[in-house]
């Protein structure tokens, strides 16, 4: 069982200092690089690596918490006043404070008249010591911008502050150029000693510890890069996440770059250490503040690469020369397992991260993640396996001419296209076998998994995926250790026959046993899109029904933007509900309705301060004023024992509000617009919108009653196509209407709710005496 928790569900807090060393981030534009990690209460370190004139990273500070689960986020105070911020700076490799653009702390917030402005502290000002090492004390209360003070004091407005942001540039920083440096530069930059005062120097922090539930969790170097590793950790275990991390090092962010003049850009550089040096901090702080709490990590890589910085030969090609390009952007492409020197760079890849590993004293797990042979999605689905270096290949193996070339994947074969594809398939896995061997050779004791991503490779329509992208002989147990599968596409689009098939299919063909399968499941790649929550929630308690030794939700950042909170009482997706309806001569009768929580305090003055508790109205209702006779009391009797007083939720019809049309009149399937398609979305959820005085209500209907809904495409209704999970109100079409037709729906909706208290006090003598028993029942959230 899950819900999305809101800041406002925010109830058991502590206290942290303001500035706290786990709470900075950097950004940085690309190809540079760099990462912060605290090294102690009082304490951060930056590495960084610039590689142009003109490179220029932030360590910022941001007043609102953008990265923590809503439940462990700290408090948003934009009034600086009365703080005093003292710090040792200590730094190597970026300009010194006492020169032109040096270190230079920008404000960005408003002024006095609500105006957005900037101010631009130079940290040299308030600094004593030299350039390299000096003690800075910042008084936000006397802080002005300017580079020379007193002549240019631009005084600072404190009261309404975003975000602080402090400049780290090379030595030979130029920012009117960006051509390359002569060598790249690796930077230091350390601070130390920190000490917050003042009034307003203390920030409410989240502190929720969520009871174990047994799931692990997945991480994206790519998505997480800029955060201190242990706010990571901080967050995994308070929200109940044990044992796995599966950690993707990413494809855009660890490697070292050479520039390239031929090409006038810069290239991943194979020589070992692959790794770049604020990657290798960053890791380092992840693998301990893991060991910290008994985690295992996961370390995988996979074929993937961004674009912009791979080998041009390197990559899979169409038929026609186009590089393989993922969806992202920017986009990444795909190593062709062909390629000799591709396959090498990913070994040292692998065997410089599992270093690291063992140097934490972690054990030593590596993951080949979705090895395949890629498919162009924008180029009419052609496939990728046409590059100089395959097509070469093969006819020095084979002693045959490439083929008839395949302009998409969903054509039928020849014999000779057959041999081809058969041939493919055995290159992929003697890529994972390489990969497999040479950790093995230097790593005797790793655990090796495949992460094996069945719509990909298992699409009915097109059958050659499979044969290139799922080599059993080579695949099949025991050739890895573990096995793990990942569906994330049917899992979006809520459709579970294409689920089960895949991880059958799966599991059958490559013969892991359970007990070292594990399972994978997510993603949401937008927010504002609960449904997919409810799919992944239905998805988990499925794949724990089917036995798999592990399963992990995916991502680390998408359940922190959204909030995703998942329970222990957790079964087939539905624990803890009946799917079943109160009793409707009881519930006509009955009286309730919506209620929200809010906290009011009055000052002396006579002013209020307003604190709303809850995001989403909970309903309650007052049953007893239904019951009109014994045979009503026999019947509640019944119900009340069935569903074991408050364990079990049911469905119960709220007379005065249960259809989607806002006049409360016949359902239509133009009362509530759900969406706008764009092609590829399949699944929508129900809702209802309450509009008054300019001001929507948006609430998410999870209980339709079958039968009632009706759907229209662009205002024509449809009858056929689409189906509707009554209880988690999904809406889901058997093909994804097209980009821009607005989906609309209509339809007759049931509360979830529980009995108020776990006892019925009923008496027939009371109850012939016209005395009406008092039974509440509460909505809940699912």
């Amino acid at each position: 069982m899950h819900w999305l928790a809101k800041e406002d569900d925010r109830r058991q807090t502590t206290m942290i200092k303001r500035f706290d060393p786990l709470y900075w981030t950097v950004n940085f534009p690309r190809p540079m690089m760099a990462s912060v990690v605290n090294t102690a209460t009082d304490a951060l370190t930056v590495n960084l690596v610039f590689y142009r004139h003109d490179d220029l990273a932030g360590l910022i500070w941001e007043t609102v918490d953008h990265y923590d689960h809503p439940l462990l986020g700290y408090e948003t105070r934009r009034d600086y006043s009365g703080v005093t911020f003292s710090f040792r700076w200590q730094a190597s490799g970026v300009r010194a404070l006492d020169v032109i653009h040096g270190p230079t702390l920008t404000i960005e917030g408003r002024d006095h008249s609500g105006m957005p402005r900037s101010w631009y502290v130079r940290l040299w000002n308030y600094a004593v010591g030299d350039g390299d090492d000096a003690v800075i004390t910042l008084r936000f209360d006397q802080l002005s911008g300017g580079y020379l003070l007193p002549s240019e004091a631009d005084p600072v407005y404190v009261k309404d502050i975003d975000r602080l942001f402090i400049s780290l540039v090379p030595l030979d920083y130029n920012p009117d150029t960006a051509t390359p440096l002569s060598v790249p530069q690796n930077a230091v930059v350390t601070i130390s000693e920190m000490t917050v005062s003042g009034g307003g120097s203390s920030l409410a922090r989240g502190d929720i510890w969520m009871r174990p539930h047994g799931l692990g969790i997945a991480n994206g170097y790519d998505d997480t890069f800029n955060l201190v590793p242990e706010r990571i950790i901080r967050n995994v275990v308070q929200l109940g996440y044990r044992t796995w991390i599966d950690h993707y090092v990413g494809m855009s962010h660890y490697f070292r770059l050479a520039w390239h003049a031929g090409d006038m850009r810069f290239v991943v550089n194979p020589a070992a250490p692959t790794i770049n040096t604020a990657t290798i901090a960053w890791h380092q702080a992840f693998f301990a503040a893991a060991k910290r709490y008994r985690f295992i990590v996961i370390v995988s890589l996979s074929f993937e690469l961004f674009d912009d910085h791979a080998p041009e030969d390197w990559k899979q090609r169409t038929h026609n020369g186009t590089a393989a390009q993922t969806g992202w952007s920017p986009p990444s492409t795909l190593i062709a397992p062909t390629h000799a020197d591709g396959l090498a760079y990913l070994k040292t890849v692998f065997l410089a991260f599992l270093s690291l590993q063992e140097d934490a004293g972690l054990p030593c797990h590596a993951q080949i993640g979705e090895p395949w042979w890629w498919h162009q999605i924008a180029d009419d689905d052609a496939p990728c396996f046409y590059d100089d270096t395959t097509t070469a290949l093969y006819t020095t193996e084979t002693g045959l001419p490439v083929p008839d070339v395949h302009e998409s994947i969903f054509e039928t074969p020849t014999a000779d296209q057959s041999a081809y594809l058969d041939w493919l398939g055995a290159k992929l896995g003697a890529a994972t076998h390489y990969l497999r061997d040479s950790i093995r050779a230097d790593y005797a004791d790793a655990v090796l998994s495949l992460l094996f991503f069945t719509p990909q490779v298992l699409n009915p329509a097109a059958p050659m995926m499979q044969v290139v992208n799922m080599p059993v002989a080579a695949w099949a147990y025991p050739a890895f250790d573990v096995l793990e599968l990942e569906d994330y596409d049917h899992v979006i689009d809520g459709d579970w026959d294409a689920h089960e098939a895949g991880l059958d299919a799966a599991v059958a063909a490559l013969g892991y046993d359970l007990s070292v399968t594990r399972y994978f499941a997510g993603f949401v790649l937008l927010p504002d899109n609960p449904v997919i929550w409810r799919h992944i929630d239905r998805a988990l308690g499925l794949a724990r029904s089917r036995g798999f030794s592990a399963n992990l939700v995916w991502a680390y950042s998408q359940v922190m933007r959204d909030g995703f909170v998942y329970s222990a009482d957790q079964g087939d997706g539905v624990t803890g509900f009946h799917n079943v309806r109160f009793p409707e001569a009881i519930s006509y009768g009955s009286s309730g309705g919506p209620r929200f929580a809010t906290t009011i305090t009055e000052t002396v003055s006579g002013y209020e301060q307003r604190n709303m508790e809850w995001a989403e109205a909970r309903a309650d209702y007052e049953v007893g004023s239904g019951l009109k006779s014994e045979e009503d009391l026999a019947v509640l009797l019944a119900f009340f024992r069935a569903r074991k007083g408050r364990a079990y939720g049911f469905r119960f019809k709220d007379w005065s509000d249960y259809r989607s049309s806002v006049s409360g009149g016949a359902v239509s399937p133009f009362d509530q617009t759900i969406g706008i398609g764009t092609g590829g979305q399949a699944s929508f959820q129900l809702i209802k919108r309450y509009s008054s005085g300019g001001i929507d209500h948006v609430r998410v209907i999870s209980k339709p009653v079958l039968g009632s809904v009706r759907v229209a495409l662009n205002g024509a209704e449809v009858l056929s196509g689409w189906s509707v999970n009554d209880e988690t109100g999904a809406l889901s079409f058997s093909s994804a209407p097209g980009s821009g037709v607005e989906v609309s729906v209509g339809f007759e909706f049931d509360v979830p709710v529980r009995f108020g208290d776990d006892k019925l006090d009923l008496s027939l003598q009371t109850f012939a005496a016209g005395e009406i028993p008092h039974i509440t029942l509460t909505e809940i959230r699912l």
